[in-house]
């Protein structure tokens, strides 16, 4: 049976609308095997001739077909089909910095609130401008949504301005696109600084502060111009260094980690010469995990309530909604400070 065999048969369904129709039609010629993946589809103007429907509603059907990952357009050539798994209701592009722990958090959350009939295919650009563009253009028209991590730069404003607001869920960090455009992210310059005063009883009990910064890194700029602030309007005596090295450790001195790596290489040197957190060194740790809760004692974090983020983005995604939402940010005070 040809596919619009498939699609006038549905017409004996009189609760379906003529945009369901031609959809469960191709699903059901796919389901059927006949049509396979690299199959072109009619055009719409074949389809307009031969349903009978008008022309909006043929562009509709297709646009769902492509939401689903099920069709791909290619520019003068026409629609073809891409996929066979056909009891996917929407196909998601997520576009992450790296896999790291609290990432995967936000990944698993959303995985799990999200339901069986969405796929999410993950992507990572590392914070790097020409990965990102290099993804984004594998990946743009290919999904019915995409939810973006996204590197502040113009490059990328340009890039995702190409998308829809309707197609566009921005994650983890604010870009100003439009105030068309939905967003679930943190916050870091205030949320960071009001947490350093929070904090000033403590840390006045140390000689000086040494923050670990890369800007070479996906480090959000924020923690940076909190922390600066801090030192200023408290005269506070602090240091921004670029990675930990052997021999930083030293007593009296409150160190701030935004990456893991150098927390893990600071926490070795401390057990190595029997300093005591809290009391020889602080330390204070962005970003919790479950580690952090349990080891030395536990370490004092600044935070997002990750899996808080998911289940928003997954409740824009599933409703179809576009709510805008900053995550807030919280303290979690243990004893290594």
């Amino acid at each position: 049976m040809k596919l619009i065999g498939f699609i006038k048969k549905l017409e004996e369904i009189n609760s379906l609308s003529k945009h369901e129709q031609l959809v469960l039609g191709v699903i059901e010629a796919i389901d059927s095997g006949h049509l396979k993946m690299g199959d072109q589809m009619p055009s719409i103007n074949t389809m307009v001739e031969e349903v009978g429907f008008a022309r909006k509603t043929i562009v509709k059907a297709y646009e769902e077909l492509k939401d689903r990952g099920l069709v791909v357009s290619k520019k003068t050539k026409g629609y073809f089909i891409v996929s066979n798994k056909t009891k996917v209701f929407l196909k998601i592009a997520l576009l992450m910095y790296s896999f790291q722990r609290f990432q995967q958090e936000f990944y698993n959350s959303l995985r799990n609130e999200i339901g069986d009939r969405v796929q999410i295919d993950v992507f990572f650009h590392h914070n790097n401008e020409e990965v990102f563009e290099t993804i984004f253009s594998n990946i743009h028209g290919k999904y019915g949504m995409y939810v973006v991590a996204p590197i502040e730069s113009s490059r990328t404003k340009a890039l995702l301005r190409t998308l829809s607001p309707e197609r566009l869920l921005i994650v983890d960090r604010f870009l100003d696109l439009s105030s068309d455009y939905t967003y679930v992210t943190q916050e870091f310059e205030e949320s960071t600084y009001k947490t350093l005063v929070q904090l000033l009883p403590k840390i006045k009990n140390y000689r000086k502060l040494k923050l670990y910064f890369r800007n070479d890194m996906d480090y959000p700029i924020g923690i940076l111009n909190s922390y600066q602030k801090f030192l200023k309007d408290y005269n506070i005596q602090g240091e921004v260094h670029r990675n930990y090295k052997d021999g930083d450790i030293e007593k009296g001195t409150l160190f701030l980690f935004i990456g893991d790596a150098d927390l893990w290489s600071l926490l070795k040197a401390c057990k190595v010469s029997n300093y005591s957190l809290g009391q020889d060194i602080g330390v204070l740790s962005f970003n919790d995990h479950v580690v952090k809760e349990i080891i030395l004692g536990g370490i004092t974090t600044i935070s997002t309530d990750f899996k808080q983020m998911a289940s928003l983005t997954a409740n824009n995604l599933k409703n179809l909604t576009y709510t805008k939402s900053i995550v807030p940010t919280t303290l979690i005070d243990r004893d290594s400070l």
